[in-house]
């Protein structure tokens, strides 16, 4: 399979490092001096690790060449996800905050637990990460809130600051920055006299990349339409 890569930084380098000896591998990546905008090479599946600034290149590179797309890039603008649904109306594209099978698990968790956790718990999200990221909070902490929300309809806090008394119906959001975090999500239930908090932690990017290139194997020969992994790994 031929796959093309967008963004060699950080994770595209891992990706390089992790795509099986049959396969080859087309990086599109502006230090590299090969850019989508202006291309003639063919692949089978893009994989895009970059970040939303070259989110429409990526989708006008897909509609052209009728090309699966992988989204791992998060902090997309509401405008860009509108562009990234109707591009899924052509094309299968394979969008997800989080790759790997144990965050995927813990947000299938979240949606069982929480309808029956809501009303003697209060939600809480912390979520960590190296230094050097830029969206906050993470696309994973955005999606742990969303599966909650998806019968909670509670309102979202980003951080808490001021003098004021924690509102019912609500939950915080909670980012930390520093070091060489790899990533790290907990969702806390704090109840009276009692906490249950779901946590998932990552040790090295290798998670993040083989989900992708799974994903990526599992999207070639599907019809258009918008994918998450919950759809790769559990059939949904």
């Amino acid at each position: 399979m031929k796959i093309g890569l967008v963004g060699y930084g950080a994770m595209g380098k891992v990706i390089e490092q992790c795509v099986a000896e049959n396969d080859e591998l087309v990086i599109f990546a502006p230090e590299l001096k090969t850019v989508l905008d202006d291309t003639s090479e063919k692949v089978d599946v893009l994989i895009d690790f970059s970040n939303p600034r070259a989110c429409d290149a990526i989708l006008a590179y897909a509609e052209k060449n009728n090309v699966p797309v992988v989204i791992a890039a998060t902090g997309h603008s509401s405008e860009q996800l509108e562009k990234i649904a109707a591009l899924a109306t052509h094309v299968p594209v394979l969008k997800s905050a989080n790759f790997s099978l144990g965050v995927n698990l813990v947000n299938r968790m979240l949606r069982e637990y929480a309808p029956i956790l809501k009303d003697f718990f209060d939600i809480e999200i912390i979520e960590k990460h190296h230094r050097l990221k830029e969206d906050a909070p993470s696309g994973t902490a955005k999606l742990f809130a969303d599966t909650i929300n998806e019968t909670l309809h509670y309102d979202f806090v980003n951080g808490r600051d001021g003098f004021s008394k924690r509102q019912d119906k609500e939950i915080g959001v909670h980012a930390v920055r520093g070091g060489s975090i790899v990533g790290e999500h907990e969702v806390i239930f704090a109840g009276m006299d009692e906490i249950i908090s779901l946590k998932h932690e990552a040790f090295s990017k290798n998670i993040f990349a083989n989900g992708a290139l799974n994903g990526a194997k599992w999207l070639v020969d599907k019809e258009a339409g918008l994918y998450d992994m919950e759809a790769v790994l559990f059939g949904k």
